[in-house]
């Protein structure tokens, strides 16, 4: 009932910039928070930056001082502005979101939904 989906991943060159979007949609009463995160090959999956309903931000040490995480709370859509890029971010990159849910109009909890992810290389 809820879609997550990431677009604008791609190839690029150390040091260059590149921003991912994330779009949620179905049936969506309120979202708690959006966020980010990566698969580097052959790694687990880490947490990048993730930012709340109130627009509070919060990064990973790896990626602070080079990506910017931003939103559009009335659209559902998250970005994740990611400049001087390093081989090391090279990565299938994720979109998640927290859907609140209710019980008789009283928020019970979030539920986590998950985009399909999109590739990001770092390569000259």
């Amino acid at each position: 009932q809820v879609q997550v989906v990431e677009s604008g991943g791609g190839l690029v060159q150390p040091g260059g910039s590149l921003r991912l979007s994330c779009a949620a949609s179905g049936s969506i009463f309120s979202v708690s928070a959006m966020g980010w995160y990566r698969q580097p090959p052959g790694k687990q999956r880490e947490w990048v930056a993730t930012i709340t309903s109130g627009t509070t931000t919060n990064y990973a040490d790896s990626v602070k001082g080079r990506f910017t995480v931003s939103g559009d709370n009335a659209k559902n859509i998250v970005y994740l502005q990611m400049d001087s890029l390093k081989p090391e971010d090279t990565a299938v990159y994720y979109c998640n979101a927290d859907i609140r849910t209710y019980s008789s109009s009283r928020w019970t909890g979030d539920i986590k939904y998950w985009g399909q992810g999109t590739q990001v290389t770092v390569s000259s």
